[in-house]
């Protein structure tokens, strides 16, 4: 039998728990000890001095970083993820965008929801709301590697207390005929008319590229081209916006399901999430649009919007 008091043993199983990432139940099948041993173990391992553990806090999570960037931008509060600017966790932003809205949510609110692969994640983190209505903001967007929108709905039709408003037609069609024809459908047209009345918004700013919107992903190279040279430089809820915020007229436009810029910017909470570099630009056009009133972002998207902002104050040109 395994002596539970060897410090070589004790360093060993520390390593298979805090760096290798197994269980306790995994650590004691493969050392033939119960887990309640390995338990014990991981204690003494700690009191001997085996083990130290360190708890700090990174510069990227320092919430003075987050109330600079937030007083730089003109917002209520900037929340910034962890994870470092070169390995940006997706998980990790979903996490502090689901705390924000669970920390804001309360009885008989009407909250609107769009989607984006964040939100989707978000929503999974999301065990309890208040009573109140969770409306759909966004036809689906069917994207590789996740969900999309229909199915995070009705993660949010699972809590208790929640009524939903869903939209069910996808966001971008293939002509205006057909958006609008869905838009006037009564259920659709319900969920569209509910957003009117939000008090909580949650939605993703992307920048206009592959790697950061997932309409970019899903729309023609012509679609593209026209978007570029009209000065579209992000992406809101499938709605096209310049460095100024202000709505980005193409064709495209006329194709979406979902709810109007207009109707984001007189919700009174928005909380609009954002990853990765490439979207920082579209982030402080969406602020200067008057979209957000809290943003939440992971570490190289706040490095880069603060890079941003500071070359803007000095009088830098910036792209």
């Amino acid at each position: 039998m395994p002596d539970v008091d060897d410090p070589e043993l004790l360093r060993e199983v520390s390593v298979d728990f805090y760096l290798d990432g197994l269980s306790k139940v995994e650590i004691a099948k493969e050392r033939g000890l119960s887990r309640f041993q390995v338990a014990r173990m991981l204690n003494s391992a700690r009191e001997l001095g085996i083990v130290r553990i360190e708890i700090s806090t990174p510069a990227h999570l320092d919430a003075s970083s987050g109330r600079t960037l937030a007083q730089a931008l003109g917002v209520r509060e900037v929340v910034i993820s962890s994870g470092t600017s070169s390995n940006p966790s997706r998980a990790t932003l979903a996490r502090h965008v689901a705390r924000a809205l669970v920390d804001r949510a309360r009885p008989q609110m009407t909250i609107g929801v769009s989607w984006s692969r964040t939100i989707e994640l978000a929503a999974k983190h999301i065990e309890n709301l208040p009573p109140c209505e969770v409306v759909q903001l966004v036809g689906a967007q069917p994207v590789e590697g996740s969900g999309n929108s229909l199915e995070m709905i009705q993660q949010f039709k699972a809590l208790p207390g929640v009524r939903t408003f869903p939209i069910w037609a996808p966001l971008v069609v293939q002509d205006a005929a057909t958006a609008a024809g869905l838009r006037a459908q009564p259920q659709i047209a319900r969920a569209l008319e509910r957003a009117e009345h939000l008090d909580i918004a949650v939605v993703a700013v992307g920048g206009w590229s592959t790697e950061s919107s997932t309409v970019y992903s899903n729309v023609s190279p012509d679609d593209i081209a026209e978007a570029v040279a009209a000065g579209a430089v992000g992406e809101c809820a499938g709605h096209l916006i310049d460095a100024e915020g202000r709505l980005v007229p193409t064709a495209l436009e006329t194709r979406i399901v979902g709810v109007g810029l207009d109707q984001l910017r007189r919700t009174p909470e928005v909380i609009v999430c954002a990853h990765g570099a490439s979207a920082a630009p579209a982030v402080r056009a969406a602020v200067r649009g008057g979209i957000g009133s809290t943003v939440v972002l992971d570490p190289a998207a706040a490095g880069a919007l603060t890079d941003l902002l500071r070359a803007e104050s000095a009088g830098t040109p910036v792209d």
